[in-house]
Formats: C-alpha cells, structure tokens, sequence
C-alpha cells in the first residue's frame, strides 16, 4: 500500500474537527496558518475564535486600527505576525477588492507569507499541488526515509519539499498536506513517539533502525541573550501612571508599556533611583521607590530571554500626560506587562 494511501486513512479516523479545516475560503485558512507559526493549536484556537468573530471579513481586519488587532493579539507573541496581518488584510482588502491571490507564486509577494503559509493557503483554498513543509513534515519524512539532512540548513526545506512532493496524490494535494502535518502534530510527534501504535510501524526506516530519537537532525544551535528589563510603574498624587509606546523597531515593536530602564546586569536599588529621576521623572520628586517583584520574572524569546523587574515609584504632584489605570488596560500591551497589571495593579 502507498504512503500516502496509509496516512490519508489514518488521517480521515484520526483528524481533530478544526474550524478553518470545514472551509476553502482562504480568509479563515491565512487566519490560521499566521496565528498557528511557533503555536499550538490549543493556544492559538481561542485567538482564531476571536478575530473571526470581531474581524468576520478581511474587510473588518482591513478597516480595524493596529492598536485594537495588537490588542487582540496580545499573548500571542511574535507581534510582527500581527502587524503583517494587518497590512496584508488592508492589501486584500484595498488593492484587490477582497479577493486574494490564487496560487502559490502570487500568494508568496503578499506581506508575512512564507513558502509554507502560500503553500498552505494554495493547496487548501485552491488544491493547488505544492507541499507544505514544516516541522512537522520534516519530523515525518525524516524518520520515515532516514534523512540525516540537517533541516536548519537552507538547502533542507527544497529537498523535503521534493520528496513530499513525489509521495502527494496530484489529485487531492489538499488532503495529503492536511494529513501529513496531522499525523506529525498528533502521532509522529518530537520526543517519545508511541511507534509501537503506529500504522508506519513495519515500514519506518528510523524504527527499524532506531534511530527515532534522533531524527530529524537540527545541528544550528540558536544563540540566546540575556536583557535586564526594569520597569517603571509611576504612580502620582492623581493616581496616574504612565505609559509609552515602544516604536523602536525589535520586541514588541508598537506594543505599550512602563517606562523601561534596561541594564547591562541586575542593577542595585541606589543606581536604579538616580537614573529613574533623571531620565524619565526629573521634575517630580521621588517619595518612594519599591520593587513589586524581589525576583526577576524570566520571560523566554526565540533569541533572548528577558529578565524583568517591575519598580513602583510614587511620585510627587502629577505627571505629564498621566493616565488612569483603567485607561491603561485598555493599551495593547506585551503579555509578561498584561499578566503584572492584572495581578497587581
């Protein structure tokens, strides 16, 4: 029996009910394969929900401010995902009368869509016959075939994508993309695979020669930096605090939050206050200066990983441009400041 004979039968008993699987509108489709890059269907299912809801159209995401998408997108981290969102929906929307590019190549010019999410949205919208490849097809192929290509070299993604595209059924690609991401998501999964149950269990090359656990291979280590976040929550005579946007291009780029001294290491209380006064604060007078968090809240990036303080500084008189609390939380802000402000503010 052919591969894709055997995974499209396992996949048809084993499928999860999905809302953008019931559709070939590419709307919901693009939806989805934006939210679900670096997210678990469990995280990103409640945010799919939601934006289909508010924005039910490409026109509604079109005509939304960016403040109110990123505010809706919050928790979902990589923002960019969200701000590319935006600007492709009013491209759709504006430039293209609401009717999106149907294939591959023209899908690929589109802002924020990769050759996996084109792939995605040509083969699912239009059956169009391109694979997709992602980590969980590279999980798959690499086991099952015994490919010890190392999948971070840029030469990987065409070589998957060529053997996936011999294993596809021309006349249902569709399918066959849906199946092979499922099966690696739910039973080919990254550590400690059930192979035993495994309907490829007699004819997988990695199980015969077990080498599962080592497959695929990922030799391109992602170098981590450390960042010491100190945040600064003033609070005035008024009750009012203040809030920035953070235009800088990098994390969180457009998000709100404190006014944010970043240190080099965890600096002591004495040269925190004096660089507080003088850089954000230097016409009111600092009558207390607290930590909220003694230890710093390690909140972990592809690339960094940030560690963060949160200080409350009560201040003398009022400050410029103050806000109230409940102003505040209505701000998009990164999820590590929406979680402080929720627990304890």
């Amino acid at each position: 029996m052919k591969f894709h004979n055997i995974l499209i039968k396992w996949y048809l008993q084993n499928k999860r009910d999905l809302p953008w699987r019931k559709t070939t509108d590419p709307y919901p489709i693009w939806l989805s394969e934006i939210m679900l890059q670096q997210t678990r269907v469990a995280q990103g299912m409640p945010y799919f929900l939601a934006f289909t809801t508010t924005f039910p159209t490409v026109f509604d995401l079109a005509k939304a401010e960016e403040e109110q998408v990123l505010k809706l997108w919050q928790g979902l981290g990589y923002y960019s995902r969200a701000r590319n969102l935006h600007k492709t929906a009013q491209t759709i929307a504006f430039d293209r009368n609401g009717i999106f590019p149907d294939n591959y190549t023209e899908l690929l010019k589109l802002k924020g869509i990769g050759e996996y999410t084109a792939a995605a949205i040509a083969s699912f919208s239009y059956n169009e016959c391109v694979p997709v490849v992602d980590g969980n097809v590279f999980r798959v192929l690499s086991r099952y075939f015994d490919v010890e290509t190392d999948i971070a070299q840029a030469s990987a993604k065409k070589e998957f994508a060529a053997l996936a595209f011999e294993l596809m059924p021309k006349e249902n690609p569709a399918l066959f993309n849906q199946a092979i991401m499922e099966f690696g998501a739910l039973q080919c999964v990254p550590k400690n695979p059930n192979c035993t149950e495994c309907v490829f269990a007699t004819s997988c090359a990695a199980l015969q020669k077990k080498k599962v656990h080592l497959l695929p291979v990922k030799l391109k280590k992602t170098k981590v930096r450390n960042r010491y976040f100190n945040y600064i929550v003033a609070v005035d005579e008024m009750e009012k605090t203040f809030i920035r946007k953070r235009t800088e291009k990098g994390i969180w780029h457009n998000l709100y939050e404190f006014p944010l001294l970043e240190t080099e290491k965890p600096e002591d209380f004495e040269t925190l206050a004096q660089k507080i006064n003088q850089t954000f604060f230097p016409k009111n007078e600092i009558e207390s200066l607290i930590l909220y968090n003694e230890e710093s809240i390690v909140h972990k990036l592809s690339h960094q990983h940030l560690y963060i303080k949160f200080w409350k500084a009560s201040l003398k008189g009022e400050i410029k441009n103050g806000i109230d609390l409940d102003t505040a939380k209505t701000f998009p802000f990164p999820i590590v400041i929406h979680n402080f402000i929720e627990d304890k503010l």
